[in-house]
């Protein structure tokens, strides 16, 4: 696929957010998401494997793809969850549900909804190419979890890896990209990839090659069509 760089968005402390969207017009595109915790190198890892084979394979259909390689530039570079001013990004959305409070600091949602560069460059990259379903990348464990009507596509994804899937995370999660987009985009979905952490016995390219043919079975099929008409 060929795909074009977009104005780059800044951080807070004024590094490039980049982001690139393939040489096709749509209504609604596909966002690859990761980085937004920047702590969570393997769901980076994930997606930079993913749009490498994206950029380099010129035999698949065109689809409408907008690709975030690293939202929390700042967070990703000094190996913390939050970003330079200590928000959690995926609690500092504009969600109906939005607090101020946080259980635990790493949580911190920010002094209002939406106060960050990063997630303000984001909504706006929503508002001029609308999405319409999200895979957002991260690291955790084993899991796949959707917001709105994606389960089919959890289901296929885990047919490949065997990671458990759920609507649920297991916690209340006001101000996240999964409770703020399906409301403010037509239903659009968001699947959370979760990647299990390395360890002594698991790397980040073992991590990539677990889920290397169920995501690129995915994006060639056709499970992906009912998202974007």
């Amino acid at each position: 696929m060929i795909f074009n760089a977009l104005n780059f968005g800044k951080s807070v402390e004024s590094m490039d957010i980049e982001a690139f969207k393939t040489d096709l017009s749509s209504d609604k595109f596909l966002y690859l998401l990761a980085g937004t915790h920047g702590d969570e190198v393997e769901g980076v890892y994930v997606l930079k494997k993913l749009f490498t084979w994206l950029k380099t394979d010129h035999t698949m259909k065109e689809l409408p793809i907008v690709v975030v390689p690293i939202l929390n530039v700042d967070g990703y570079r000094m190996s913390t969850r939050v970003n330079a001013h200590g928000v959690d990004l995926n609690r500092n959305y504009p969600s109906e549900d939005w607090t101020p409070e946080a259980k635990k600091e790493r949580y911190n949602p920010g002094p209002e909804a939406l106060s960050e560069p990063e997630n303000k460059y984001l909504v706006k990259l929503f508002d001029k190419y609308p999405p319409g379903l999200i895979i957002s990348f991260h690291s955790w464990k084993e899991i796949i979890n959707y917001n709105g009507d994606a389960e089919e596509i959890a289901e296929y994804l885990s047919s490949y890896n065997g990671y458990e899937i759920s609507d649920e995370i297991g916690y209340t999660t006001p101000g996240s990209l999964g409770t703020f987009v399906p409301a403010k985009y037509d239903n659009c979905p968001v699947i959370t990839f979760e990647c299990p952490e390395i360890d002594d016995e698991m790397t980040l390219n073992d991590i990539w090659v677990k889920n290397e043919e169920g995501l690129k079975n995915l994006i060639q099929s056709n499970a992906l069509d009912k998202f974007f008409k």
